[in-house]
């Protein structure tokens, strides 16, 4: 590329975004150095003139720290990138044990976080790797539906899909005859390593959620639609694994070693009464679903359902399905 000085001033702020960071800050001669890099060895740079290119780039918006090292030479730095260290790590993170994203994909993603921050924090970050096999149809299906329903979402849309299920024979078949859902959309969250779409289904009337690996199909229609007041975090607290049901209050006794999985659950805030020394109940209203149940007996002998009586008549008859397995 050709020497000139916007060439010259673009080239010095990727030098500072890239090379720099709170750990790493370059000198002038450091800096002249790298852009000979760049442009060529025959190439020459004044120290004044980087030196107001830098006042450039400050007017700008960019921020430059200056320190100053022995005998007074200053070093040069830009430490205000878009994400932190640990923020980077998070994000890194996520996408790494995220199973529906295909290894080729995770591989894509992490490369372009890197470039959010200097090349020397972007070389402490984990590298990709294979958690667990991803399934490469289902994940070009979910890529697809992601764009469909955050447009749909955002311009308050309906959607159309067809929706399902595998078989025994690993065999997609569509629910409802192969009749298209209409829905109306309000929220896409990550959930239990799948994305759901939150939103009223037509057909009801009812708050519903779904898998986005299991749609099918997906249009955005051109029919608006008027968004009700609801709580998305209510709908996702109360949901157990993402299963649907009718909203109850349960009261659940649990053995005092469970206090903290409670907690986890169901936040600080849940409603835990002790009962003694080694008990204690829990009072939270849930949907009454299968998630439920299978989270409920997930704790042996440590939980045990007070009320609704309908409940603990499903515990019961789900205890003695199991144990006839075992007779």
């Amino acid at each position: 590329m050709e020497l000139n000085n916007n060439t010259r001033l673009l080239k010095l702020r990727d030098i500072l975004f890239e090379e720099t960071d709170e750990y790493n800050e370059l000198s002038l001669q450091d800096i002249i150095e790298k852009m000979k890099l760049y442009f060529g060895t025959e190439a020459t740079f004044d120290p004044r003139t980087l030196k107001l290119d830098m006042e450039v780039l400050e007017e700008a918006g960019i921020e430059i720290v200056r320190n100053t090292g022995r005998f007074g030479k200053v070093y040069y730095s830009y430490q205000d990138h878009v994400f932190e260290t640990y923020q980077l790590r998070l994000i890194n993170d996520a996408v790494l044990s995220a199973k529906f994203i295909t290894e080729k994909e995770k591989k894509t993603l992490i490369q372009k976080t890197k470039q959010l921050t200097s090349r020397h924090i972007a070389k402490t970050l984990p590298d990709p790797m294979l958690f667990s096999q991803s399934a490469n149809d289902s994940y070009q299906l979910v890529k697809l539906n992601i764009d469909h329903a955050h447009r749909a979402i955002s311009d308050q849309k309906v959607l159309l899909y067809h929706y399902g299920k595998y078989n025994l024979n690993k065999e997609f078949e569509f629910h409802r005859g192969g009749d298209f859902y209409e829905v109306e959309p309000y929220a896409l969250i990550w959930r239990n390593d799948y994305y759901y779409l939150i939103g009223k289904y037509r057909g009801t009337g009812e708050m519903r959620h779904y898998r986005l690996d299991r749609m099918r199909d997906m249009q955005i229609t051109d029919e608006r639609f008027r968004r009700e007041d609801f709580t998305i975090q209510d709908y996702v607290d109360q949901s157990f694994h993402m299963f649907a049901g009718e909203d109850v209050w349960v009261k659940i006794e649990f053995d005092a070693s469970l206090v903290n999985v409670v907690i986890d659950r169901f936040g600080l805030d849940a409603s835990i009464t002790p009962e003694g020394e080694d008990r204690f109940i829990l009072s939270t209203k849930a949907k009454m679903s299968r998630g439920l149940i299978n989270w409920i007996l997930t704790w042996g002998a440590k939980a045990k359902v007070l009320s609704p009586e309908s409940l603990v008549e499903q515990i019961q008859e789900e205890v003695k399905e199991m144990n006839k397995h075992y007779q």
